[in-house]
């Protein structure tokens, strides 16, 4: 928080010497400076490797400064490499690896320099590295079988990824596996079981690594656990000891605590300052046990603490050096405690005490940069200056360093530069660049002028002087056009040039003088300010009591400043009211109607200004009705005995009697009136007034004849009208106001017809109703001319000249007098066509299909009228290639209002275009300007019309096509590009062949036979290349080779090994339907639940029998299977895959599909599955896409090769 100072009252001006803000200056733009560095990339970049790679480094500086990068440590010459540009006006470094090279290559530290004749900032050591989503590691998991109440520990051992993965367990329908004080995943994603129980047994454990950088989740393969008792283990030791892994030995009974993790009694634990400290402890026994935490030499603090995963995890969020010290975690069920401790240190990478700040100085003054930066251990500190260690930079007597302090004595301009401080330790560092700007300017004040504060009185007032200047001026604030300086004491200077009045009161509001002075000038700025009465409830709502489907009403009255207008809005328990037709808001009343039950609470009203607002709460109770009868609730009756009495000019007393309420109040009466005079049969609405008021004093308007009625309202509606008054007819007077809406504007080139909008027979106030018009012309010095007409609207003076401006008043006047002096307006005599066309026409061909106009504007007395634009007219006289001689139709372009030029967009390239200009006023077009001639140039075609191929042969095949239906000029040739793709999808090499462009046809020869070509193809002009075409075409297959291949299922050695597996299959059968019978089960079964592979699953029957069968004939087919496609797999690179980089689900080794229903299920936020995530297209067309990155998002869950 800036300084503040006080002056005492009467002693001396509020006057502050701002020795000590220099260094918070912000220099203005427009004056010269040495770099800043506004805005660069993260200390450690993660960049995604399948997008482009952006390095941002942005500054400021007059002159502009100009950007250089290191990489490494060495000079990145960025010209000398294609992929990388750097953006316009900034260093912002763009990689471009969309379109070719790797992620990794780029792989480095970076720094950018941002430097002008002032000096050179540099940007931190920016780490780049790609993310990375490496693949699990194949590994055979035996199955577990342990017994009842034994704990357990699932590993996970997840890929290290960078960064590192989200962790989580769900099983094969990808639902997240449910966690409790039993069963609990650690910080390193191993799963923990304090001890098992039968219902942990499943076969599909399951631990998923999610790469949100990547959007990439990967899965370990499932773990089959099965927990059994004592008398089942015993049964099944001796036919699975040798097949399956037994987990433990410990008995199942009752046992104390241990910790599953950390070991031992105690551990270490080292965290830097300002992170999370997490610690853990996880215990085994039975019955579970219980964790507890403490600090040994201390409390845990209470706002910073939390307890995870059922209190095994302890988090202190914002850690400190304070923070460290011995923790215990403490485990205990009914058999025992045991306890670990946990020595904790805190260590800290540097953190800002003083970072140096920007010093602005004038020649011969003094100054400093400071840097202090603290840290655990104590960090370095060292100094550059225009990126060059300060030890080795040239050398200025102006300049001495002290450790981490520079002082600058008696400075001149040469010393102007950007210094570095750096502290570093083990953990890190801290860079800050800071620039010495020696500069002599006068002062200037940045605050805009006549800038208007409004304050609610008796509150702060705080007025801004945001000033620069070197050397660096003084403040003086006044008061008034000529006031001294403010010399109370209830004034306060911030250091920043800022006025506070601590209690503005309404003798603060006027004008407020702040001056700058220095040694070479002065400056100075005026603003206003303005004191506003508080807002107020002036009647709040009150404790209410009502009964179950009863009617409520909260009064709420606001008292405000006359010029701030006031918002009301009510809440219900501090939220918005419930959206019924049941409650009713109108200004200063809530209603609440048939109330129920729930509309209990509290009820504020909130009134709110630009400035401030207030708020008043009361209660509501709904109680339930009373057992007796309900009363009959319906409208009043009418109100009867209307009187009249003290009657005056323009008013009148109304008295009446009110009619019954019907058991709900009267809350208010509504006086109508009929003036016969004029309306007779119509009632107006004339005032309302509270219901408990049963006279009142009516204002009236001259020469009506007033009849009045009363209706009474109450909660339930309107009552029926009173009987009518007497009738009393008032005075007649002069009219008190004039016609509105009167325009002037001519209809013809000649006239001016004057319009108005009419009194109403009420706003007459007597007989003889009329209008006095009257006219001059506004710029000469005639004198008006008037007409007085009755019963009309409008007037029309004949004989103006063309287009001239007129002042004009309609006023009323009747029988008794005039109205008050009506107000001028400007009218238009009639406008005529424009009688001159713009001159100076010039066409700039910007580019093939745009084209940008300009002209002279036409003098003001030559448009005769409203400048309504400019029109262009303009067509295609015929292409350049004259393959088009047909005339097109014009088009037509307006520019609205005074504009002198405008862009023809939409233009055909290599074509002659002529174009006119005309101006436009309210009447019409003025002539067209001398037709210009201009020629866009040429442009790329579009794609050939059509590509046939056609008389394929074996090594041949021709291709026929039609020229582009656009060639936009003159084609020069045909670029024709082509590649083999074998059966694989593989892409072959890129051939490239140029045609000349007055063929249609063309033979590729000496072609691969039965092979598959793309062909791309496309036309050029001067101007460039063409969209392309596409197509494919395959060559034809040699008859003698196809004759040669052999049919393999006509094999002798395949007929029997296929035998051979038959007979096996058969021979399995026949021994495990003989097992059965004798109700044991069978090694074999044994063998393939302990090995089976968790991808290939038998779908089992509900009686368990035939599924057990499928899975030894199922496992022979998919080895055949897996032997057959590791023959056929493709060994190249460079395979072409489908277009959203899918992995195919048949070459897939591991996939979601095969381990639940599809695809299509959902990961919720905890990482439950949601479905799939979105990834990016391939780039095409292929040219090779050789790629060693893990599997794409979208095929994230599908793909776990």
């Amino acid at each position: 928080m800036p300084k503040k100072k006080y002056l005492s009252a009467g002693r001396v001006p509020l006057i502050l010497f701002l020795c000590q803000i220099v260094s918070t200056l912000e220099v203005p733009l427009d004056l010269v400076q040495p770099p800043t560095i506004t805005k660069q990339s993260p200390k450690d970049y993660i960049i995604d490797p399948r997008e482009n790679i952006v390095i941002q480094c942005e500054a400021k500086g007059k002159p502009p400064p100009s950007f250089s990068w290191t990489r490494n440590g060495t000079h990145f010459d960025i010209d000398k490499d294609p992929l990388v540009t750097m953006n316009p006006g900034s260093g912002t470094l763009v990689i471009n690896i969309l379109s070719e090279g790797k992620a990794e290559t780029y792989e480095g530290i970076y720094q950018c320099t941002a430097r002008n004749e002032r000096g050179a900032a540099i940007s931190n050591n920016i780490v780049v590295r790609p993310s990375r989503s490496p693949l699990w590691t194949k590994e055979k998991l035996e199955p577990m079988t342990l017994q009842n109440g034994q704990p357990l520990v699932l590993p996970c051992r997840p890929p290290i990824g960078l960064p590192p993965p989200i962790i989580f367990w769900m099983d094969n329908s990808f639902q997240r596996l449910p966690q409790s004080e039993r069963v609990s995943q650690g910080l390193n994603g191993d799963l923990y079981f304090s001890n098992v129980l039968p219902e942990d047994t499943r076969e599909d454990y399951i631990c998923y690594a999610r790469f949100n950088h990547t959007q990439t989740i990967q899965q370990k393969q499932p773990i089959s656990v099965k927990v059994i008792s004592v008398d089942d283990l015993n049964d099944t030791i001796a036919a699975n000891l040798s097949d399956t892994e037994f987990y433990g030995g410990k008995s199942s009974g009752e046992r104390p605590p241990t910790f599953l993790t950390p070991e031992g009694n105690a551990s270490n634990k080292e965290e830097l300052r300002g992170n999370t400290l997490s610690l853990e402890c996880i215990a085994e026994g039975l019955p579970t046990p219980i964790i507890h935490w403490r600090k040994e030499d201390g409390t845990l603090p209470a706002n910073r603490t939390f307890y995870k995963n059922f209190r095994k995890t302890l988090q202190i969020i914002h850690v400190s050096e304070a923070d460290s010290g011995k923790y215990q975690c403490i485990a205990k069920n009914a058999l025992g405690v045991v306890h670990h401790t946990i020595a904790v240190t805190v260590k800290a990478a540097p953190y800002w005490i003083m970072a140096p700040r920007n010093l602005v100085l004038s020649p011969g003054e003094d100054g400093s940069l400071i840097c202090r930066a603290n840290g655990n251990p104590k960090p370095k500190i060292s100094w550059l200056t225009n990126g060059v260690p300060i030890e080795i930079a040239p050398d200025d007597p102006s300049r001495k360093i002290d450790g981490d302090t520079i002082i600058f004595s008696t400075i001149q301009e040469r010393s102007s530069a950007v210094y570095q401080c750096n502290a570093s330790n083990e953990y890190g560092y801290l860079l800050a660049n800071a620039f010495v700007n020696v500069l002599a300017e006068p002062p200037r004040i940045l605050t805009s002028a006549n800038t208007l504060y409004q304050v609610i009185a008796n509150r702060p007032a705080l007025l801004d002087c945001v000033f620069f200047g070197s050397p660096l001026p003084t403040i003086e604030w006044f008061k008034g056009a000529k006031g001294s300086a403010l010399r109370e004491d209830i004034y306060v200077l911030h250091e920043n040039g800022t006025l506070e009045i601590p209690v503005a009161q309404k003798d603060s509001t006027g004008t407020y003088t702040c001056v700058a002075r220095n040694k070479l000038g002065m400056a100075k700025n005026e603003v206003q300010l303005e004191i506003k009465d508080p807002t107020m409830i002036i009647k709040q709502p009150e404790y209410a009591v009502v009964q179950r489907g009863g009617t409520v009403t909260f009064e709420c009255k606001v008292k405000h400043d006359p010029t701030l207008v006031p918002t009301v809005r009510w809440l219900k328990d501090n939220s918005e009211l419930p959206n019924e037709d049941r409650f009713t808001v109108n200004k200063d009343h809530l209603v609440i109607a048939d109330v129920i039950d729930h509309d209990g609470g509290t009820y504020t009203c909130v009134a709110n200004t630009t400035l401030d607002n207030v708020s008043a709460s009361a209660m509501l109770s709904v109680v339930a009705p009373t057992p007796t009868p309900a009363p009959i609730y319906d409208v009043p009756n009418p109100p009867f005995d209307l009187e009249l009495t003290n009657h005056l000019d323009k008013s009148v007393q109304l008295s009446w009697t009110p009619g019954d309420n019907n058991n709900s109040p009267i809350t208010k009466f509504i006086i109508e009136y009929e003036d016969s005079m004029h309306d007779a049969g119509l009632w107006h609405h004339l005032t309302e007034v509270p219901g408990t008021q049963t006279t009142t004093q009516l204002q009236l308007s001259p020469y009506v004849n007033y009849s009045f009625r009363v209706v009474a309202v109450n909660s339930i509606g309107s009552s029926l009208p009173s009987e009518a008054s007497e009738q009393y007819l008032t005075k007649a007077a002069e009219p008190d106001k004039n016609p509105t809406n009167v325009e002037g504007l001519g209809s013809e080139p000649d006239n001016l017809v004057i319009t108005w909008k009419p009194l109403s027979g009420f706003e007459s106030n007597g007989p003889g109703l009329q209008y006095k018009v009257s006219w001059r012309q506004k710029d000469g010095d005639d004198d008006w001319t008037s007409v007085v007409v009755a019963n009309v609207s409008k007037y029309i003076v004949s004989g103006t000249p063309t287009f001239v401006p007129y002042l004009i008043k309609v006023q009323a006047l009747n029988d008794v007098g005039f109205a008050p002096e009506p107000a001028a307006v400007m009218g238009h005599s009639g406008e005529d066509l424009p009688m001159v066309a713009p001159g100076n026409v010039r066409v700039n061909v910007v580019n093939s299909t745009l084209a940008e106009v300009h002209w002279d504007p036409v003098p003001l007395k030559s448009i005769r009228g409203h400048l309504q634009g400019y029109r262009i007219y303009y067509w295609k006289t015929q292409s350049t290639s004259k393959r088009s001689k047909r005339h097109l139709e014009k088009k037509i372009l307006t520019f609205q209002g005074s504009k002198t030029h405008g862009m023809l967009p939409g233009l055909e390239p290599f074509s002659h275009y002529k174009l006119n200009v005309r101006v436009v006023n309210g009447k019409g077009e003025g002539p067209a300007s001398p037709d210009r001639v201009f020629t866009t140039p040429e442009g790329v075609p579009s794609a050939p019309s059509s590509l046939k191929i056609i008389n394929p042969t074996l090594d041949s095949l021709t291709l026929e096509w039609e020229p582009p239906s656009h060639p936009n000029g003159i084609l020069t040739e045909y670029t024709l590009k082509y590649q083999p793709i074998n059966s694989t999808h593989e892409l072959g090499p890129l051939v490239d062949i140029k045609i000349p462009a007055n063929k249609t046809r063309w033979t590729l020869k000496n072609l691969n036979f039965s092979t598959r070509y793309k062909f791309y193809f496309y036309a050029q002009t001067s101007a460039g290349s063409g969209s392309q075409i596409t197509e494919e075409a395959v060559t034809t297959v040699d008859e003698a080779m196809a004759s040669r291949q052999v049919d393999i299922a006509t094999q002798g050695w395949f007929i029997g090994l296929m035998c051979a597996v038959a007979l096996l299959i058969l021979i399995l059968l026949i021994v495990c339907f003989i097992r059965r019978n004798k109700g044991g089960k069978y090694p074999v079964k044994e063998k393939e639940d302990a090995h089976a592979d968790p991808e290939i699953q038998p779908m089992k029957e509900d009686d368990g029998t035939f599924g057990e069968y499928r899975l030894a004939s199922a496992s022979l087919l998919l080895l055949l299977s897996l032997s057959d496609a590791e023959y056929q797999r493709p060994s190249k690179k460079g395979s072409r895959t489908p277009s959203e980089r899918t992995v195919d689900k048949a070459g897939s080794d591991d996939s979601l599909v095969d381990y639940g229903e599809g695809v299509n299920g959902q990961f919720n936020e905890d990482g439950s599955f949601i479905g799939q995530y979105s990834g990016k297209k391939e780039k095409e067309p292929a040219e090779g896409n050789e790629s060693s990155e893990a599997p794409s998002p979208v095929n994230a869950m599908n793909s776990f090769v």
